[in-house]
């Protein structure tokens, strides 16, 4: 989901298998992805049907993708990712021209961030959201937060 009028994008690896099955990003019922984004933009995003999510995340110039578009995985870790095919930046570059910062969710996604800061994006790694990453919501959310400078 990258709109044409999206100032920042927010970088997953790839979806889990509950996100595959559901065919929405951060379908598991466990990642923080949703309460954290909603914190961060003043919305509950979280309380809302999908569709809606994303319509509000795109009012606030948003886009979320993840850096590999293409692998092979047993289960849904990061670690079990094998033969990655990466996202293109061109690609973004041609969607959303006014396109400023790119923040990873990981540390698995953010391996892409040279890539984005050589193509002149400012770039951001953040903890995951995810459930299988122990640290306490607080402390994500705190490290989070640092995304509304870029809104």
């Amino acid at each position: 989901m990258l709109g044409s009028d999206a100032r920042v994008l927010i970088l997953g690896s790839f979806p889990s298998e509950a996100s595959l099955a559901a065919r929405q990003y951060y379908a598991h019922p466990r990642n923080h992805f949703w309460p954290i984004l909603g914190a961060v933009l003043g919305e509950a995003l979280a309380e809302l049907p999908y569709d809606q999510r994303l319509a509000r995340v795109r009012a606030h110039r948003v886009g979320i993708w993840d850096t590999i578009v293409a692998c092979e995985r047993d289960g849904s870790l990061d670690a079990a990712i094998r033969n990655a095919e990466c996202g293109e930046i061109a690609r973004a570059r041609r969607v959303a021209r006014g396109l400023k910062a790119v923040c990873f969710n990981g540390r698995t996604a953010g391996r892409a961030g040279a890539a984005w800061r050589e193509a002149g994006y400012a770039t951001l790694v953040l903890p995951s959201t995810s459930p299988a990453y122990t640290l306490p919501l607080a402390d994500k959310l705190a490290a989070w937060r640092a995304l509304a400078s870029w809104l």
